[in-house]
This record gives C-alpha cells, structure tokens and sequence, in this order.
C-alpha cells in the first residue's frame, strides 16, 4: 500500500508542556511574584477594554517589559524555549509514532496550532519534530525588537490552520488558494485522516471540526490535577472530542496505544476503500 499522509495536531501549552510556556522564565523575570498575577493583570485589561485575551497577554508582555526596561528580542523568546519542560515521553514521541506510522504504510506529520508564541516553540528541544508551527507572533524593528503582535492564533481562529493542512496550503499569507473551493477527496490530507489533541476548552472549535468531519479528537489531562481530569470529562460527556487520555506520551501508554489504534483503523478504512466495488 503507497503511504497515505496523517497530521497529527497538536495544542501547546498544557497539551505537551503542564504549564503554559510564559509561566517558566518569561513571567518571573518581568518582576511577579506568582504567575497567578500576571494573568490576573491580562484579565483585568481584557475586561476592561472588551479585547480579544490573545491579544491582550501578548500587550502585557511588551508593557511589562517596557516597564522594566527589558526589550524583548526574538533571540530572548527562543532562549526562553529551552527552558520549557514537557510531559513524561514527549522527546521520544514522535520518532516512536512514525515508526508505528510507517509500519501501516502512513505517512505521519506533526503540526502545532497554539495560542502561545512561535518564537518560544522554535527555541525547544523538539521545535524540529513539526512541518509547520501555528503560534501567536510579534513584528520586531530593525533591532529586533519586538513593537507588536503581527499574528494572533486564538481559539476560533484555531480552525483556519486546520484547514490550511487539509489542503496543504500552509502559507498564513495564502488566502486565495485557501478559500477556493476543493473537493475533499482531492485535499491531500483529508479530515478522516487527522487527529487533534488537546486540553481544553480553549480546543473546542478545532476538536469538534476534526470530529465531526469523520477524524479523531483526543482530549488529554493531567492526571496531577483533578479540575484536569473533570474538563475532560466534560468534554467526552459533551460529545466535543472522542477520546480522553492523561498526558503521558511514554512508549506503551495509553496515548501511544490509542493512537496506534486510530492508525490501524485508517489503514483498515483505506484497504475496504480500495477493495470497494471491485468483484
């Protein structure tokens, strides 16, 4: 069988990582004295002035560091991805699952659609495991600086990327290619050929899209905390994903065995496809 293409799709911050990826230096080094704070800061902003909270904590990085006189350079946001910790199994996850991927004769690609900085994820240890990464970035000056937010991925815009990889129009700039109409069976990365995996609300749109197209939404938790758990459940209770799991990525858990499963089961689908109609 000619190796078919899956995405696998990826949230960030709490999905690979437990915390979100500002939490780790970025957010003491501006002067708090919990991370709690600075959030608390972003909500009240965002409240106050009916802004997007996207937008409103990537304004709160540039004014507090202003405020302390401490510009922030790309090269400090990529030096601030080294710092990131990732749930157990996450370094070796993806060589694992191409392997597995292989064995079916799939082809797998990984692909991050976060809320969080692109900059940050280009500076960890596993930035190199992804096609493409879809993150929140800033316009830096001719110092490289960073002046303003010059793309805001937030929870519904999210499921712009998502086709983006159905088609393989991966450009963010690509809109006309994007919005012209394709049949599905010529996308080259059909929908019942993707899984989204997520940790949250905030995953909602892009795990219902995925869903309800005919491919597979994995809702994963920390199995450290209990409200972790609860929303997954409420998830599945909802019918928002099809699957939950906890957030360990080592060989033989759960997520490994499960998304072996959901390969096996594409891989079933695509030989009864081929088999369809022939006597």
């Amino acid at each position: 069988m000619a190796k078919v293409k899956v995405a696998l799709m990826y949230d960030f911050d709490k999905t690979l990582s437990p915390r979100d990826m500002q939490e780790f230096t970025f957010i003491p080094s501006l002067g708090y004295k919990t991370t709690t704070d600075f959030w608390k800061d972003v909500s009240k902003i965002a409240k106050e002035n009916k802004m997007d909270a996207i937008l409103a904590y990537m304004y709160m990085m540039l004014k507090k560091s202003q405020d302390n006189s401490k510009p922030i350079r790309k090269q400090d946001f990529k030096k601030l991805g080294k710092g990131i910790e990732f749930y157990p199994g996450v370094l070796t996850w993806f060589e694992r699952i191409n392997a597995i991927g292989k064995s079916l004769g799939l082809d797998v690609e990984h692909y991050i659609i976060s809320s969080g900085l692109t900059e940050v994820i280009e500076g960890t240890s596993i930035a190199n495991k992804f096609k493409k990464i879809y993150a929140c970035k800033f316009y830096y000056d001719e110092n490289g600086v960073a002046k303003w937010p010059s793309l805001v991925v937030n929870y519904t815009t999210k499921t712009q990327y998502i086709f983006r990889i159905n088609k393989q129009i991966l450009d963010e700039n690509e809109d006309r290619a994007l919005n012209q109409y394709t049949k599905e069976e010529d996308r080259p990365i059909p929908f019942k050929h993707m899984i989204y995996v997520g940790d949250g609300l905030t995953d909602v749109p892009c795990m219902k899209l995925v869903k309800e197209n005919g491919g597979k939404s994995i809702v994963v938790y920390n199995s450290k905390v209990k409200e972790s758990k609860e929303i997954a459940e409420t998830l599945i209770e909802q019918n928002r994903a099809n699957y939950m799991c906890a957030s360990d990525y080592s060989s033989h858990k759960e997520m490994e065995k499960l998304v072996q499963k959901i390969f096996e089961q594409m891989k079933t689908e695509i030989e009864l496809a081929k088999m369809e109609g022939i006597r």
